[in-house]
C-alpha cells in the first residue's frame, strides 16, 4: 500500500497519530457527521495542539474551486465564511459592470453588425433571439441573444436542452455558438442591471422548478445577479442534462460564496481562453 494511503490501528488515538506523525492539517471526510461516527472529543484535541481540522466540503471548496452538494449541510451555509453582499461590494461590482459592459460593446460593435447581417441573410427570422430567465432573488426577465437556432426549434412549446451538436441550430449559429459571438447582446442587460458580467448563468424558469426539485441548495444561486460568463463556464465542459447542471452549481456555490472583483477578474480572463481555444462551456 503507498505511503500516501495507509490505514492506522483504531487502538491510536487521531490527536495521538497528528503528533506522532506531525500531521498539518485533518480532513474529516465523511458525509454524515451525525450518531457518533466522528470522534468529536479527538478532532478537538486536534484543533487545541494547533491542527487544522476541515470537513469535506470546506477541503473541495479549497482545492476544487467548487461546493459539492452531497456533502453540504445547511449549518455550514449559515455558519461559514463567505456570502458577503455587502453593500461596498455591491457597488463596486455595478460599476465594473457598467464600466466594462460599455467598453466591450464598443469594442463589439462592429462584429455585431456583422453578425446581424449574416444571421439575416442566412436564415429566416428576428436578428435577437429574446428568452424567459430566471434572474437575481427569482425574478424573471428576457435574456438577448443572437439567434443562433431556426425559428421552429421548439414548435411545439416545449423546453429542451441545448446540446453540443443541436441540429436545431443554423450555419451561421454553429459559428457564432463556438465563438461566443451570440451572448453579446447580453452586455445590453448588463447595462439595465438585469445581469453582472459574471456571475451563475441564467436558467429558463421551466429547467429552474426541475432542478430546484432534484439539486440541494439550487436557489442560492439567485442570490447574486445571473451573468454573461461564470465560474462555472470556465471549469466545466458542455453540459445538457440534470447532472452536469449538477456539476455546474457546485462551481456555482463557490461563486456565490466567494465573489469579489479579483474572482471576476480572473473568470474573464479565463473566458478570454475559453473563446479563443474553444474550450470549456456555456
Amino acid at each position: 500500500m503507498p505511503a500516501d494511503e495507509r490505514v492506522f490501528d483504531r487502538s491510536q488515538s487521531i490527536s495521538q497519530l497528528v503528533r506522532q506523525l506531525r500531521v498539518d492539517e485533518v480532513i474529516v471526510a465523511v458525509k454524515e457527521q451525525r450518531g457518533g461516527g466522528v470522534p468529536m472529543d479527538d478532532l478537538l484535541d486536534c484543533r487545541l495542539q494547533g491542527t487544522p481540522v476541515l470537513d469535506l466540503a470546506g477541503f473541495y471548496e479549497r482545492t476544487k474551486g467548487q461546493v459539492p452538494t452531497e456533502s453540504l449541510k445547511a449549518s455550514w451555509l449559515i455558519y461559514g465564511h463567505g456570502f458577503v453582499q455587502g453593500p461596498a461590494r455591491t457597488v463596486v461590482k455595478r460599476i465594473f459592470d457598467v464600466v466594462c459592459s460599455s467598453l466591450l460593446l464598443l469594442l463589439a460593435a462592429p462584429v455585431m453588425i456583422l453578425t446581424a447581417i449574416a444571421i439575416r441573410l442566412d436564415s429566416p427570422g428576428p436578428v435577437i433571439y429574446r428568452q424567459e430567465r430566471v434572474g437575481l432573488r427569482g425574478r424573471t426577465f428576457m435574456c438577448l441573444k443572437f439567434r443562433s437556432m431556426r425559428t421552429d426549434a421548439e414548435k411545439d412549446g416545449v423546453a429542451r436542452w441545448a446540446t453540443h451538436n443541436d441540429s436545431r441550430v443554423t450555419r451561421v449559429g454553429a459559428f457564432i455558438r463556438k465563438c461566443r459571438i451570440d451572448e453579446l447582446p447580453q452586455l445590453i442587460s448588463v447595462l439595465r442591471g438585469e445581469m453582472s458580467l459574471v456571475g451563475p448563468r441564467p436558467e429558463r424558469p421551466s429547467f429552474v422548478a426541475q432542478l430546484k426539485e432534484q439539486i440541494p441548495f439550487y436557489d442560492i444561486r439567485h442570490s447574486v445577479k445571473p451573468g454573461v460568463t461564470g465560474w462555472a463556464q470556465v471549469r466545466c465542459a458542455y453540459g445538457s442534462s440534470v447532472e452536469d447542471a449538477r456539476k455546474k452549481h457546485q462551481f456555482d456555490l463557490y461563486y456565490v460564496k466567494n465573489h469579489s472583483l479579483l474572482l471576476d477578474l480572473m473568470v474573464l480572463v479565463e473566458t478570454v481562453s475559453v473563446v479563443l481555444f474553444r474550450e470549456g462551456a456555456r
